[in-house]
């Protein structure tokens, strides 16, 4: 499983700089993720987006200083939102072995990095003047149609 993380993302949880690891066709892209941290009202998110699909999910990012940490808070928000979301089977399936076996590289593919964006910006609109929790700004974001 490969985490993308922007060098903001990085630089919190202690592990810049980030190698380059190329995009494969060939391993599943279920497994492949790219990270970004923004900040709302001066609480910080992470935003998580499948490089292939876009389909996205923001957690919390207070407390999380450390790989470990990283990991643990973002394969628990995956768990959570997908097994919500009727996709439970995916993550047990594909992800959760996966679990073992994660690398972190820099994000390569500047159309997903600008979706990402444009996601954070309705992130941001949801969060701050919305009150909604994480979770709930997930299922929004999903639900509006994007593209790279």
């Amino acid at each position: 499983m490969i985490f993308r993380l922007t060098l903001k993302l990085s630089n919190k949880i202690g592990i810049a700089p980030l190698p380059v690891v190329p995009y494969n066709d060939d391993r599943n892209s279920l497994l492949d993720w790219n990270t970004h941290l923004f900040t709302v009202q001066r609480i910080q998110y992470i935003i998580m987006t499948n490089t292939a699909s876009l389909y996205s999910m923001i957690m919390p990012g207070r407390g999380i200083t450390n790989d470990k940490q990283f990991i643990r808070e973002a394969l628990s928000c995956m768990k959570e939102f997908m097994t919500i979301e009727g996709n439970k089977f995916i993550f047990e399936d594909f992800i959760e072995p996966e679990r073992q076996k994660i690398f972190f590289s820099k994000i390569i593919d500047r159309r997903v990095s600008g979706s990402m964006n444009d996601l954070i910006f309705q992130a941001k609109v949801y969060l701050s003047e919305g009150n909604k929790l994480p979770l709930d700004v997930s299922f929004l974001l999903n639900n509006s149609p994007m593209s790279y």
